[in-house]
């Protein structure tokens, strides 16, 4: 059996999942999870599609990244799934479609996936650089405070303690030291 799994990172991106699920149905898939979550954050569909597959069944998903946070957690997936003869096909890993079955293409994926990696750790590198430069020119605040140094500074003015501010405003105790020095 074909189980597909799509995934995107944020609720936004429904065209995106959209066109996963089209791609995995229309590359024979019975059964596909879906869902909008981030790569970091606890993958449900991806734990059920996991304990769905038995042996002689076929994980399909369109892009390594939609599967797998980095190199060592895709080839942790890839030997799961080969221990319990299960095997995995990417439909679109650099134009190529792999399909784990094939010694050749598991090399290919651990290869394309390490430059993946490295890709991403490059991109980053060049947003933090970025940000730098942004806040040295003055050009980068952060995001918009939500709650105002004057807003803290009237509720201990009440005689609130940090504690009873920050529970009250639901922000962190640092936060309330903060905005206290900044009034």
């Amino acid at each position: 059996m074909l189980v597909g799994y799509a995934r995107t990172s944020t609720a936004d991106q429904v065209a995106g999942l959209q066109a996963q699920v089209r791609d995995l149905q229309a590359a024979g898939c019975e059964r596909v999870f879906s869902e909008h979550v981030s790569s970091v954050a606890d993958r449900k569909a991806l734990k059920e599609a996991l304990r769905f597959l038995r042996e002689g069944d076929v994980l399909v998903c369109t892009k390594a990244d939609r599967l797998a946070r980095n190199t060592q957690e895709l080839l942790g997936i890839v030997e799961d799934l080969k221990a319990r003869e299960v095997g995995l096909v990417i439909l679109s890993m650099g134009g190529e479609r792999l399909d784990t079955r094939n010694p050749t293409a598991t090399l290919m994926l651990t290869i394309l996936a390490g430059v993946a990696a490295w890709e991403r750790s490059m991109m980053l590198e060049r947003q933090r650089e970025g940000i730098a430069k942004a806040k040295a020119e003055g050009k980068y605040r952060g995001r918009k405070a939500t709650i105002s140094p004057a807003t803290v500074a009237a509720l201990a003015a009440e005689g609130l303690g940090p504690s009873a501010i920050a529970r009250r405003l639901s922000i962190a105790r640092s936060s309330v030291y903060r905005l206290v020095r900044e009034a």
